[in-house]
């Protein structure tokens, strides 16, 4: 996406959560570019102004509210036409005021897991995505497939103690084996509104539907032109380089990038560090995780580096 000579207009979205965790939504209205669509609410900063206190200024001349601004959610790089802009999402949980239609759009409190991506306009698409996605993505361990029952269990009993998604990733099992454990768990997942993502296997996401998605392989990520699944099954887009991640921007919901750190199943591998990390992020239209060499503990280091959080295998199960 070309970015103009003037740099990107500085955008803020303020993602307002009530005590029931919807999130408010403002149309466009008639007249305004991408009129009709829905968005977070918010507007540019002005020369000087930091994000807090310009996203605070915005609110207030939007919605009739004293907010208080909250944690970052994501930043998306974003073009419309020649227009260049960064979308900078904010948490908002706590404001004075009843929000108010003081610039004639109208406004709709939602279940962010119920929201239709298509009535977004598209850059706050990405921010709904990351609204939805967890901060810690667990992927399955490389064990052999005598392992099911164990691993059925293990994944059972994790959704029900509030895990939100799992990569199902068994290099020695077959394809026809991963798809069995998937179907086994589909009520529990369901139920839970948890994902669970297969390694590779677009066929067997697309089978199996609702609450089952898939984990692109790299080499995967030049094979498709637009999203291989239905917007309500997740893609995940295993990345390595700023252009895997630019191609995940196009096809995916969300992107791993690694390794972050060094890891003991890859040895040769050259870390990223945070630093590049942080840089390569910050160029992302989708929320990434960090993967590689990734424990819990170092959730907050990513969000902190700009990223949805992290993921692994040691330490997540």
């Amino acid at each position: 996406m070309p970015a103009s000579t003037a740099g990107p207009m500085h955008v803020m979205a303020g993602v307002m959560l009530d005590d029931q965790g919807r999130v408010l939504l403002a149309q466009r209205p008639p007249g305004k570019h991408l009129a009709g669509l829905w968005e977070f609410p918010g507007g540019k900063l002005e020369a000087g102004e930091s994000p807090a206190d310009g996203l605070v200024r915005e609110l207030h001349e939007e919605l009739g509210i004293a907010a208080t601004v909250g944690e970052p959610l994501i930043r998306v790089p974003w073009c419309y036409g020649e227009r260049s802009l960064l979308l900078d999402a904010r948490i908002v949980r706590q404001w004075q005021g009843e929000p108010a239609s003081l610039d004639g759009q109208a406004l709709r409190w939602c279940e962010p897991t119920s929201i239709d991506l298509g009535l977004l306009a598209p850059a706050d698409r990405h921010i709904l995505r990351a609204l939805q996605l967890p901060t810690r993505y667990s992927i399955t361990a490389d064990v052999p497939s005598t392992a099911f029952d164990e691993w059925q269990q293990r994944i059972h009993r994790a959704i029900g103690a509030g895990e939100r998604m799992v990569l199902l990733r068994f290099p020695q099992w077959s394809t026809a084996q991963v798809r069995e454990l998937a179907a086994s768990l589909l009520n529990e997942t369901r139920a839970h509104g948890a994902h669970l993502l297969l390694s590779g296997d677009v066929e067997g996401a697309l089978a199996l539907g609702q609450g089952v998605g898939v984990q692109l392989k790299s080499t995967q990520l030049a094979m498709w032109e637009t999203r291989p699944l239905p917007e309500t099954q997740w893609v995940g887009a295993s990345c390595h380089h700023a252009d895997d991640l630019e191609r995940a921007g196009q096809i995916a919901d969300f992107a791993t990038l690694s390794p972050v750190a060094s890891t003991a199943s890859h040895p040769d591998a050259t870390p990223l560090g945070w630093e590049a990390f942080a840089r390569m992020a910050d160029t992302s239209v989708v929320p990434v995780y960090a993967l590689g060499g990734m424990t819990l503990d170092q959730r907050d280091a990513a969000r902190h580096a700009g990223g949805q959080g992290v993921a692994g295998i040691r330490g997540f199960w």
